[in-house]
């Protein structure tokens, strides 16, 4: 074979290789072209991140139940989209999966906040929330923090990578005192309600409808004290997706009109307050 010929083969076995390398690169980052409504009606199936948790999806025995699940069964029956749904109990992998798209949508309540806003766009807000300290009542029913100034010195146990690292650092600064976090990892609400529970940690901090619905099955827990304000929640998706988003808040508010989203409502979040 002449040089120049060999020469010529050789690049473009370099060509071809660096190709096949860039797509290996872009299979395991999950890159692909924009995806937004019109490619996930084509492709006719929704990917969907969520969290593990009583609240948003949880398997028992043989049934699934949660808010966020069962709201999404309901998109999918007036969508005639096929849902595919992956429980996913760590924030930020979940954020990672939405980034390289290998999810649609992340289908649990995150807080609406101008940080997230940044770079997220978000559903129309499906809750109220709030973050709330979770402790245990002692023999006589009462608890030893009841008021945030107490907070000083004392160490909250969060999920890792939760935005609630954000409002405990807020907080510490404004009480003055130093507020220890302790983020504990691949632990959900209902793990760290456990752990407060059996009495292996002291302090957790979890949202309040988490912290109502797990909390209610031990005697011993409180969490009557609010370590944040209240705040809008919602479904999460990329800044692209705005078609997407425009759709789902569609069919949330033609859903949330009927009967069948009232009794789901209650059922997860009791009867709303009377103002």
């Amino acid at each position: 074979m002449k040089k120049e010929n060999l020469g010529t083969l050789l690049a473009c076995v370099a060509i071809i290789a660096e190709i096949m390398l860039l797509s290996g690169c872009r299979e395991k980052t999950g890159e692909t072209s924009p995806r937004d409504y019109a490619e996930i009606a084509a492709s006719g199936v929704l990917r969907v991140v969520t969290d593990y948790s009583p609240l948003t999806y949880y398997m028992t025995d043989d049934s699934i139940t949660g808010f966020d699940y069962e709201l999404l069964q309901m998109i999918g029956k007036r969508t005639n989209l096929k849902i595919e749904i992956t429980p996913e109990v760590s924030l930020t992998k979940s954020l990672e999966g939405l980034d390289d798209r290998s999810y649609d949508v992340i289908a649990r309540l995150l807080p609406v906040t101008t940080e997230n806003k940044q770079k997220y766009i978000f559903t129309k807000p499906l809750q109220l929330n709030k973050q709330v300290l979770v402790q245990r009542r002692d023999s006589t029913g009462n608890v030893a923090i009841r008021n945030q100034l107490d907070l000083g010195q004392c160490t909250l146990h969060i999920a890792q990578d939760a935005p609630t690292r954000l409002r405990i650092e807020n907080l510490s600064h404004e009480i003055g005192d130093t507020i220890y976090i302790k983020e504990e990892p691949d632990c959900g609400a209902e793990q760290l309600i456990i752990l407060v529970a059996s009495g292996v940690i002291d302090y957790a901090v979890c949202d309040e409808a988490e912290a109502r619905a797990i909390g209610d099955t031990y005697d011993a827990i409180d969490c009557q004290t609010d370590i944040s304000f209240t705040q809008f929640m919602a479904w999460t998706l990329r800044q692209e997706s705005t078609a997407l988003c425009d759709s789902l808040n569609r069919w949330i508010d033609e859903i949330s009109r009927t009967k069948e989203y009232k009794s789901l409502q209650e059922k997860y979040f009791g009867k709303p307050k009377k103002r």
